[in-house]
This record gives C-alpha cells, structure tokens and sequence, in this order.
C-alpha cells in the first residue's frame, strides 16, 4: 500500500470514528500528517508504511507540538523492518505511541483500548495491584505462596501488587489462577505515561535566523513563543492572559507556496482550536482561507496581545463574512 492510500485510509476511518480531520499536510518537512479531533481529544498523527522512518528529531518535535497545543502526538504504522506491528500493542518510538491500523480501529471505532506494550524484553500489560491484592488476600494466599505459583521471587510479587507491569505470560497465569480480568489498558490518549516513561518535553529549539525578529516582536507584544523546525508553520505562540490565545504563526515573503502554507494552518488551527497568522513582507490581501496575514511593518507596530488578536479575528472573519 502506498504512503498516500495509507494517509487516505487513516483519515477516513479517524472521520467514521467521529473525529474531525485537517487537511493533509502536504509539505515538507512534516513532523506530522493531520491533525484530528474528537471532543477533547486532539490527536497529530505522523501516518508511515515503516515506523523505522521516524527519527528522534521528529518524536521530539511531535511531543512539543503536544505540549503546546494540549494534543497527544501518535504514529499509525504498518511495519517496522520486515515485521507487521501486532494487532491490540502499543509501540513506543522516541517517546511517542505507535499503533497499527488495526489497534487504532479498535481504540477509535470499536472504543476497545489496547492492553499491551512494547518495551525492551518484550510484551507487557498493565497490572491492577490493588485488585491482585485482593484477590491474594481473599485466597488467604501469602506473598510466597503466589510467588510460588508463578516461579518467582516474593520481593516480584509485591511489586506487582505496588505497580509494576509484568509480562503477558505472567499477567495471563496470574488471570488463569484467580479466574479474574486482572489487567487494565493502556490509557494511550493520555500519552500512555503509566507504561512508558520519558523524559520531559525537549527543548524549543533556536528560531530561524530569518524569524528572529518576528519572534522578538511576538515576544514583546507577550507572547511566548515557540519555534518550530518540521511544522507548516515556524511557531506556536501563546499569550498567558488569554487562555484561547494560542495562534499558528507563519513567516516568509507571500509566495504560492506560502499561500499554501497558510491554508494548511487555517485547517489545522480549525482543528486544534487555534488562529493562525502569517507574517509577510507585502501583502495583496487580508487573509487565506482563515489565516491573517500581516506585513511585517505592521506587526511591528502592534504594542500587545490584545492588539493582534484584534487584527487576526477581523481579518479571519472578514473572510467568513466575504
């Protein structure tokens, strides 16, 4: 199957699953190919035949973009080397969660969650140690008895029962010898963080040489301001006084392929709940398909948030209105 059937096949089930969906973001470089929303779950999805092309730069840039804009970051893959992702198990690649068509079908369509992991040494599930206590305490069972059981230490047994994941064969005779569902699935929209541990959100990294100064001026009028490498867009810039002022910011001369740009913001932001403005030496016009644009000498003389929310919704809803 080819990388754009793929994207297409995503994307149609993501909408039969209720979710809105961006447009494709056609350009590169892309950290991500949609944006999807369904409530007040935002997902950005990265869509590859083989999960071994996604590079740490790119996790990077999808788990800030998550921080950002309030979003879980996701990979849907096919394979990784010659090998088909396994039905229902969640990978990790960079800290970010990857799932295969057909665990994203059962998580969005059928509502189903995957209850296993990948990690270094194999499969794992989550599980549920208060309700294994339980049922050990109920068996009147100690916690060398259990150990017993299962071949294995008693010191393992508590940590079982204080957290630790175990592998799917334990997790399966712990279920055999209680007669009980003992596991509970991984929480994928909320990052998966009780299965797999990362480090914290990398750092912004430095902005364009040729953005600079429109950072400078976004980050006079309070914005603060976070750059991007591998996005339609060269920042997410966030005003702290407005909890909806959050906007997609663009920079370059206005050019065809700026214009497309900026329809790919305004499609973005409609899902992300976001603005979009783009920044250009001269402009024939006020907006693109939602996104403001703004000459370069009039940012300047904006002296606050407040003043450039004002010219983006105007100019935004000049064009609904037009």
């Amino acid at each position: 199957m080819s990388r754009s059937a793929l994207v297409g096949n995503v994307t149609a089930m993501l909408e039969d699953a209720g979710f809105v969906v961006s447009d494709r973001c056609a350009i590169r470089p892309k950290s991500f190919d949609i944006a999807a929303r369904r409530g007040d779950d935002l997902l950005l999805l990265k869509i590859l035949g083989n999960i071994d092309a996604f590079n740490e730069a790119t996790g990077h840039e999808m788990r800030r973009l998550g921080t950002y804009l309030d979003a879980t970051p996701m990979v849907v893959g096919l394979r990784s080397r010659d090998e088909d992702l396994k039905p229902d198990v969640v990978y990790f690649r960079h800290g970010v969660p990857v799932l295969s068509p057909d665990t994203a079908y059962n998580l969005f369509i059928e509502r189903v969650p995957p209850l296993i992991y990948a990690a270094p040494g194999g499969l794992y599930v989550n599980i549920d140690g208060d309700l294994l206590a339980d049922e050990r305490q109920d068996r009147e069972w100690s916690l060398g008895q259990l150990a017993n059981q299962l071949g294995v230490s008693r010191r393992t047994v508590s940590k079982y029962e204080d957290g630790m994941n175990a592998s799917v064969e334990v997790a399966m005779e712990l279920e055999d010898l209680f007669e009980a569902p003992l596991t509970s699935p991984v929480d994928v929209l909320e990052g998966a963080d009780e299965v797999h541990e990362t480090e914290a959100t990398p750092d912004d990294p430095d902005a364009d040489p040729d953005d600079e100064q429109v950072v400078a001026v976004l980050t006079r009028a309070g914005y603060n301001v976070h750059p991007t490498l591998r996005s339609p867009f060269k920042a997410v810039s966030r005003d702290e006084d407005d909890d909806e002022g959050v906007v997609l910011t663009g920079h370059s001369k206005f050019t065809k392929a700026a214009e497309k740009r900026a329809r790919i913001m305004s499609s973005i932001g409609q899902v992300t709940h976001t603005r979009s403005v783009y920044v250009v030496d001269r402009a024939k016009q006020e907006s693109v398909d939602g996104t403001a644009l703004v000459e370069r000498e009039e940012l300047e003389d904006l002296h606050d948030a407040a003043e450039l929310r004002k010219v983006i919704r105007e100019r935004a809803e000049y064009e609904e209105a037009a």
